[in-house]
């Protein structure tokens, strides 16, 4: 099967990640089952693009946002790219297709009076209380994606040298740099952990000894900053935002930004940027010599 040999490539040679190659498969078994009942067919070999376009438009006609539809669209294309590759097709169906337009939602990052309250917010007295709190403070202050904190192993955190390795996206390994407050809320943290039943590995698990998981994250995060925040998004990720906005908002490099936070382009730390604006202004009105000094 086509779609099989794609997903090996993918997790072999490009070495995705399973829950990228999850959402693969779904975007091709998606468009299989439209084939299946818009054109009696499962092969993908001599699909068309007016086929596919058929299909782009009962997405959009079943109020999917284009940002899903393009993303839906971009396996696809890799798919055909693979399957061209491979001599399997001659031409990729999709090599002249523009993705649909998106508006651009700016995240608004946490301020820094926001993590400030929410760090100075109770007592830290049992395991999961210790646990949570230590989960605001790595993210604030590594950067971190929120998979890469659930698979963060106990080995992989190294107090001696004051670093944690995090495992990104490709599976590229890099060193994050660990503060004062945050390598005491580890090992407060881990006077905890040896006190449960468990077998894993994973330095963050449940009071039951389980690995973490996407959704107990998200709610502890989203929990603590209900409290202080009125913002719409309140998510691993815009603290993540935070982190990188509040770096160069002091002024940080942003190749240096960008290696912390695991990127392979400026372009894509360069998103943070635009809330970075406010803070370049502000300089610029104070050391500027034709500039209006506010007093």
């Amino acid at each position: 099967m086509p779609i099989n040999s794609f997903l090996d490539y993918l997790s072999i040679e490009k070495k995705y990640s399973k829950h990228t190659l999850t959402a693969y498969k779904k975007d091709l078994n998606d468009f299989t089952s439209f084939c299946v009942i818009e054109y009696n067919s499962d092969d993908l070999i001599d699909v068309n693009y007016n086929q596919i376009r058929s299909w782009i438009v009962s997405l959009v006609n079943s109020s999917i946002g284009n940002r899903t539809i393009n993303r839906k669209i971009s396996s696809l294309k890799s798919f055909y790219k693979f399957l061209q590759k491979t001599k399997q097709v001659e031409l990729n169906p999709l090599a002249k297709h523009k993705a649909l337009k998106i508006s651009k939602n700016i995240q608004v990052p946490f301020s820094e009076k926001e993590i400030n309250q929410v760090l100075s917010m109770g007592e830290t007295v049992d395991f999961e209380s210790v646990r949570n709190k230590l989960i605001v403070e790595l993210f604030y202050s590594t950067g971190m994606r929120r998979s890469e904190l659930i698979n963060i192993e106990e080995s992989d955190v190294d107090l001696r040298s004051e670093l944690v390795k995090v495992v990104g996206k490709r599976n590229k390994e890099r060193y994050i740099p660990l503060i004062k407050p945050v390598q005491d809320s580890l090992k407060k943290y881990i006077e905890y952990r040896v006190k449960i039943e468990t077998n894993e590995t994973y330095l963050f698990i449940t009071k039951k000894g389980k690995k973490i998981y996407d959704t107990l994250v998200y709610r502890i995060i989203n929990n603590y900053f209900s409290t202080v925040s009125s913002k719409l998004k309140k998510s691993p990720h815009i603290l993540r935002h935070s982190f990188a906005t509040h770096l160069l908002n002091e002024g940080a490099d942003l190749n240096s930004v960008k290696e912390l936070l695991g990127h392979s382009s400026l372009a894509s730390t360069q998103v943070y940027t635009h809330n970075s604006l406010g803070k370049l202004k502000e300089v610029y009105n104070q050391a500027h010599p034709r500039s209006v000094k506010k007093t």
